[in-house]
């Protein structure tokens, strides 16, 4: 396992990418929708960085079986909250093939939202085959290895660890 940020680089990231979404939003109510389990700690700490009328939700997605993307898309639990006439923000721990935002985020434009944008922790350097090739705001572009930490996991190990690794 090789450590590729630090607690204190991941929340010095966090910090900033709080201070561009409310520029960007400006005065607009906003509603980050976290995408379980794997952006659980990122979304957390994203809402105490953003400076607006805040909604937080949660819907539970998941494409991956073991280490790889299994390319299609279970919904095991959907948000509480109506998506309706709303600025929705996906907040998602890493982006890797696309499959999970690209579906969520037809999903939620479908149910009415005014907007659907993404904030990653982390963005894997790769060719996209979806219509979402990066997000709207990333913490860390990383080379195309297996991420471990800051709620993403392998096989539900290393969540809770305050840094991200690359297992190998």
């Amino acid at each position: 396992m090789q450590i590729l940020y630090s607690e204190s680089e991941i929340q010095n990231r966090i910090k900033i990418l709080g201070q561009e979404i409310s520029a960007f939003y400006q005065d607009r109510p906003l509603t980050l929708v976290a995408l379980l389990n794997g952006a659980l700690l990122f979304a957390a700490e994203l809402a105490k960085t953003i400076r607006l009328d805040c909604f937080l939700d949660c819907i539970a997605v998941s494409s991956y079986t073991g280490h790889d993307s299994s390319g299609q898309l279970v919904f095991r639990c959907d948000t509480k909250l109506s998506v309706v006439d709303r600025h929705i923000l996906l907040v998602d721990g890493v982006l890797d093939t696309g499959l999970t935002l690209s579906k969520v985020k037809n999903q939620m434009t479908k149910r009415g939202a005014l907007s659907v944008r993404s904030c990653v922790l982390a963005e894997k350097i790769r060719l996209r085959e979806t219509e979402i090739q990066h997000a709207d705001w990333c913490a860390f572009q990383v080379p195309n290895r297996y991420l471990v930490g800051y709620g993403m996991d392998s096989h539900e190990h290393y969540r809770q660890f305050p840094y991200i690794a690359a297992l190998d």
